[in-house]
Order: C-alpha cells, then sequence, then structure tokens
C-alpha cells in the first residue's frame, strides 16, 4: 500500500535522524507496533544547544522569510497527507475524516500567521520621538518593538496529534516569532509526529534555515520532558494536557533559578448553562446537541462541555431523558490510550459515588474502549462538593439540575477557571443571562451563545485559554495572538538607526 507509513522510531536532532540504546513499544489502535527510541537528557541537551546556535541566525530573520518558511511547512505537511492520515488512525483510532479535518486546521494556522507575521502589526511598534527643548528634563528617542525569547520547548498532546503536537499551534506560533523549537513528541501517536517532523525538516531544507530551527524527540517517561523544561537555554514551554502532569512540569518551570513561562492548557468541565425560556421552548434539541458535543471525538476534546446547568422540573426531565436517549445510541469507541481510558472509568466511578449523584446512563466499556455515561445531580450537592467540579477526560455528562435561577448563579460563581463556558438562551432569557455575564467572564476564557465549544475556530479574535486550572497563564493558544507568548518587548533608546532591528529602521518618519 503506497499511502502506508512505517515509522522508524528516530529522533530528529538539528537535521540528524538519531537512534538511543533504550527504546519503547508503540501502542497503536490498529496494525503492527513500531520500536520508539527513548530520549534520553543527553539527547534533549543536543537538540536545544542545536536550538540555541540556530536563534542567533533564525532569531533576526526577516518576517518575509518566516513567512514562506511557515508556507512551506504546510506545503510539505499536504504532499505526505495521506501517508499521514493512514500512520495517524492506525495509532490513534481516530477517523480518517477527523484526522484530514485536523490536518487541514493545521495548515491553515500555519498559512494564516504567515498572513499575519507579514502585516507586522503583532510586533507593536511604538516610537516617542526625541523632545531636546523639553523641560525641565529633555525626552531621548525611545522605540519599542517585540522580539523573540529564544528556544521554546513543546509538549505533543495526546488528542490532537496535529494541531496540537508536532507543527501545531504552539510549534507554529513560536516559529513565527522568530524562535526555534524542540518537540517532546507524545507516545500515543510517535510515527505520526515522526512523518510531520520529516515534513518540517524538508520545510527548513528548503529554505536554507539552520537545521537546528527544529527537533523531534522521543519518549515515553518523563526524564525527557523534565530536562525540557529545567533546560537553562530553553526560555518558554508550551503545554497541552492533563492538571497533573501539567502542574508539575509547571512548578518546575518556576522552581528554576531562572524561571520561565510555562504556558499549560491544563483541563476544563466548559459548563453550559440551559437558562428557562430556551430549556421550555426546544430543550430537546438543546439535550440532543449536548450529547453529540459530549460524544465527538469520544469526549477526548479539550473544550467538551461535561457539565449542563438547568433548572429543575418538567422541562429538566425531558432534557435528561432525550440526553440519556441518544448517548445510549452511541457506541463504544477506542480512546487514545489505554491510560486515559481506565482514568475515564475511574473518574466516572469517583463521581458516581458522591452523596447526591444519580447514574442516569453507565456504560459497560472495557480495555481501551468506553461509551458514554450521564450523572445527574442537584445545584445543592453540586455546591456543597468540590469533586464534582472535576473533569473526567472522556465522552461523560453531569447534569446539575438547579433549584432556582440563584442557585444556578451560585454555581456559576463556584466554579474555577474554564476553557468555555456556554449559555443556551432565548429572548425572553436576557436579564438572567445579563446575571451570569459578568460572572462567566471571571471564570472563562472565551463565552458562546446557543451553541457548543467543541470545535475552536482558528482566528484572530480566538480566545483559548482561561483562568486557573483551564491554563497556567490568561494568553491564547489558538489564534494569531498566540504568536505574542513567544515575544518580548524591548525599548532603544537612542540607539542608531543602523542598530535598529530592521523591523523599527525608518520608524523615526
Amino acid at each position: 500500500m503506497t499511502d502506508s507509513y512505517i515509522p522508524t522510531g528516530r529522533h530528529l536532532i538539528a537535521g540528524e535522524w538519531i537512534t538511543s540504546p533504550a527504546t519503547f513499544e508503540s501502542d497503536p489502535v490498529s496494525g503492527p507496533k513500531a520500536t520508539i527510541s527513548l530520549a534520553t537528557a543527553a539527547d534533549v541537551d543536543s537538540a536545544v544547544q542545536a536550538a540555541e546556535e540556530a536563534f542567533w541566525t533564525y532569531g533576526y530573520t526577516t518576517r518575509e522569510e518566516r513567512a514562506v518558511f511557515l508556507e512551506k511547512i504546510a506545503e510539505e505537511i499536504e504532499a505526505r497527507g495521506a501517508k499521514i492520515t493512514d500512520i495517524g488512525t492506525r495509532e490513534t483510532g481516530l477517523p480518517a475524516g477527523r484526522l484530514e479535518g485536523e490536518r487541514g486546521r493545521t495548515t491553515g494556522q500555519l498559512r494564516l500567521f504567515a498572513a499575519h507575521i507579514r502585516k507586522g502589526d503583532y510586533l507593536d511598534r511604538r516610537y516617542d520621538k526625541a523632545l531636546p527643548d523639553r523641560q525641565p528634563m529633555a525626552r531621548p528617542d525611545i522605540r519599542l518593538m517585540e522580539r523573540p525569547l529564544g528556544p521554546v520547548g513543546v509538549f505533543g498532546a495526546s488528542n490532537f496529534p496535529l494541531a496540537f503536537s508536532t507543527a501545531g499551534g504552539d510549534t507554529a506560533s513560536a516559529l513565527a516569532a522568530g524562535c526555534p523549537v524542540v518537540v517532546k513528541g507524545h507516545p500515543a501517536h510517535p510515527g505520526t509526529g515522526e512523518i510531520v517532523a520529516e515534513a518540517i525538516d524538508a520545510a527548513i531544507r528548503a529554505c536554507g534555515l539552520p537545521a537546528g530551527v527544529f527537533s523531534l524527540v522521543q519518549s515515553n517517561t518523563r526524564e525527557a520532558g523534565e530536562a525540557l523544561v529545567q533546560h537553562p537555554l530553553i526560555t518558554a514551554v508550551g503545554f497541552t494536557g492533563s492538571l497533573g502532569g501539567g502542574r508539575a512540569l509547571y512548578n518546575l518551570a518556576c522552581a528554576r533559578p531562572n524561571p520561565i513561562p510555562f504556558y499549560g492548557e491544563l483541563g476544563s468541565v466548559n459548563p453550559m448553562f440551559v437558562l428557562p425560556e430556551a430549556l421550555a421552548a426546544r430543550g430537546t434539541e438543546i439535550a440532543s446537541g449536548w450529547a453529540g458535543s459530549l460524544t465527538m471525538g469520544v469526549g477526548q476534546f479539550c473544550t467538551n462541555p461535561g457539565v449542563a446547568v438547568l433548572l429543575d422540573g418538567a422541562d429538566a426531565d425531558a432534557f435528561e431523558k432525550e440526553a440519556g436517549a441518544v448517548l445510549s445510541g452511541t457506541d463504544a469507541q477506542p480512546m487514545l490510550v489505554g491510560g486515559i481510558a481506565d482514568a475515564y472509568r475511574s473518574g466516572r466511578d469517583m463521581l458516581a459515588g458522591q452523596e447526591g449523584v444519580r447514574q442516569a446512563l453507565c456504560s459497560s466499556g472495557e480495555g481501551r474502549r468506553n461509551a458514554p455515561d450521564l450523572l445527574v445531580t442537584t445545584g445543592e450537592a453540586f455546591l456543597a462538593d468540590p469533586k464534582l467540579h472535576t473533569e473526567v477526560f472522556g465522552p461523560l455528562g453531569l447534569m446539575v439540575r438547579a433549584a432556582d435561577a440563584g442557585e444556578m448563579l451560585d454555581i456559576a460563581r463556584s466554579l474555577e477557571g474554564q476553557l468555555t463556558c456556554t449559555l443556551q438562551m432565548d429572548a425572553g432569557d436576557t436579564e438572567l443571562a445579563g446575571d451570569l455575564m459578568p460572572v462567566l467572564e471571571r471564570k472563562a476564557g472565551r463565552i458562546l451563545a446557543n451553541g457548543f465549544p467543541t470545535g475552536v475556530e482558528v482566528c484572530d479574535a480566538m480566545m483559548h485559554g482561561g483562568p486557573y486550572p483551564a491554563a497556567t497563564s490568561h494568553t491564547t493558544s489558538v489564534g494569531t495572538l498566540a504568536i505574542r507568548r513567544f515575544l518580548r518587548p524591548v525599548s532603544y533608546q537612542n540607539i542608531p538607526e543602523g542598530l535598529l532591528p530592521a523591523d523599527l529602521q525608518g520608524s523615526a518618519e
């Protein structure tokens, strides 16, 4: 089969494909396992040292040079499209259509960033002209511009083998900013990471850039990840993953002799508030849409709307019946790795065992496969038990039946930071929605009305992040604003024109 891809299991370090003495086996949903090199701290050091050396060239390339490079990466990914789909479906169990859509999102993001940096607005250039005659003190010539940080470490995500992994959002953002990248590939899809790294390597060669601009190291242990975060030449880290793993790495980043930004997306229950008028008018329609959003990708989306809050009563009964019917008709599907499947069942059982929780639908998943579950509780129980606020990564829905609008507002206030909050509302719900909005603005990075949060548009106005524990910073990991995470402002005072960065020269006119 010409479109089949067989992983070599090697690291890509500064343009060279490297093996390590120690190895691990991949665990694909289908097809043969592959032997993958296990990166050591020495491998990470080699990659980071090469990135630092590359920065002295790449960090000073023109915006046009970087834009062409991003576009070339997109072309090289597309040239390998069929093989990426082949290995991606075998490793993750995700359907071909999902991976093809994710590939389009990844290449689209690269091209969007290319167009964005060509415009130059992201540099936030500012100029205060000298005022030599100002009294009582003259003002010097001061100009400001954003500059790239240096080498960046990126962790591939389990649930997005393309859009949040090797060439995904964090890598694309850092490269657009002018920062070389070292990726620690996710062990759930090492072959997919490898073929995308081939595409980036081909783009580097075609554009004549330093080989150290990009490296990929593979690992299924903590050693490589910890070495990457703690390496003194790494200036920032991008991470998408679990709260526990992300918090441990965040603590390492903060504990360094020179602490660095750790841009972690860690978890969210993405609550949906179904307001009374909307519930009465179209509750079953909303319930069906909620069930579909819950089960998309076996619930393995960071924006999965895991909690639905609505007023108790007959309309809530109808909502529960419809959601249960749709969910019960959804077959068990393979999850990304066995550990995620086990954690899902453990988390479900923990929530189901809490006081005041009723199991409206309990699946019988086993091994790597799970089907949806539906739990129901009261607003009083949800407010009394913080464990009910815990994210369970997978197709689990928790209905919270609030006693009245006041309790719904209390539930909103009780939430921790979220990636998203959703309002399902009709015109008659505007007053209650107005009461909720100031609370939701403080709780989430993105607020939706009459939609579902699964599916994150890659555009200028997107905010994909939120207050902790949704993320470790108030920045976005999706959209053009993400580029600014890997920049810092520098002021230039009375610097001769010829010494200024090219993008600041001539700004006096």
